[in-house]
């Protein structure tokens, strides 16, 4: 029996054009991006489509940016009849995944991702903070890591994406030796990532706590689906929880290889990523090798991508 979970990517998957064929092309899509200028009185449908790179990665309009168009492509491939049993998103994506599952307003969302990503940004002045990928170095070692470069600055474990990546996050000299270190402890790869704010580390509870204060101005609702939470990769039971949950998120690690596990533990054997990029997919199926269980994966980044969707599962589901 398949069973499906929708999940949704975070910042740094954005890139200029991204949504563009879906505006084109599904009224359901269009009117979430003009929805999305009118409630925020600025036109994120040409930052998206057509603007500067620059414009694009200003962390206040890259939110708001892939919340969108995560939600426009959402929506046209609702209107195909597919559906979800659980959902997830990576750090912002898990507003994605909350307005997926009915516990919040798009227009709330809206209001608070572009203010979260103000919060973030304003935590941390510009070139203090950094983050890297560690490729191909166990949990431990990178603990190990951590331990032996605490004397140059804050350096913290952001996400646990796969068994073969793991974001670190924090100062920047400490940053940078972590990733000397990890090298010598015989990690493949280290990969500075372009970010202006250090991330899901304790550096940004000043963020945090400011958050909160957004979310109690905020209604939220019971859910809907099963999300699971980056904060400790177990499902959000309640509406008081989601308000918790979102501002610990803001300077704790993400759980997405810990979500994954969870998701496949219950049954879930199909992923459909919705929103640009597709490294979300990626991270599934090298979480479901590690398994060793057998999964599906799907990405719904393009109007092409979401037709091979359809054509794979939109006629098993009819019948």
């Amino acid at each position: 029996m398949r069973k499906i979970a929708f999940i949704f990517p975070g910042q740094g998957s954005q890139y200029v054009g991204m949504g563009a064929d879906f505006y084109q092309v599904f009224p359901e899509s269009r009117r979430v991006f003009e929805e999305a200028n009118d409630c925020l009185n600025m036109d994120l449908k040409r930052i998206c489509f057509e603007g500067r790179e620059e414009e694009l990665i200003r962390t206040e309009n890259t939110q708001p940016a892939i919340l969108t168009t995560s939600i426009a492509m959402l929506k046209a491939l609702e209107m195909q009849g597919i559906d979800c049993e659980y959902t997830a998103g990576l750090s912002l994506g898990e507003y994605t995944a909350l307005v997926k599952s009915e516990g919040i307003s798009f227009e709330d969302a809206l209001w608070l991702v572009k203010i979260r990503g103000k919060l973030m940004q304003e935590a941390v002045p510009e070139g203090v903070g950094g983050m890297a990928a560690i490729l191909g170095l166990s949990r431990e070692k990178v603990m190990l890591v951590l331990d032996r470069v605490k004397e140059h600055g804050i350096v913290e474990v952001a996400n646990y994406n796969s068994p073969e990546q793991i974001v670190i996050s924090g100062e920047k000299k400490g940053v940078e030796l972590a990733c000397k270190e990890a090298l010598n402890l015989g990690a493949k790869k280290t990969v500075p990532l372009l970010v202006s704010a250090p991330f899901h580390t304790s550096l940004l509870k000043p963020a945090a706590e400011r958050l909160k204060e957004e979310l109690d101005r905020i209604p939220l609702f019971d859910l809907k689906k099963n999300l699971v939470s980056n904060v400790d990769g177990k499902p959000v039971n309640s509406k008081e929880e989601i308000k918790e949950k979102l501002a610990e998120q803001v300077s704790s690690s993400v759980l997405w290889q810990d979500s994954i596990e969870f998701m496949i533990e219950n049954g879930v054997n199909t992923f459909i990523e919705i929103g640009p990029g597709k490294a979300l997919t990626g991270f599934v199926k090298r979480i479901g090798k590690f398994m060793n269980k057998s999964v599906e994966t799907y990405n719904v980044n393009s109007v092409e991508t979401l037709k091979k969707t359809v054509d794979s599962l939109g006629k098993e589901m009819a019948n």
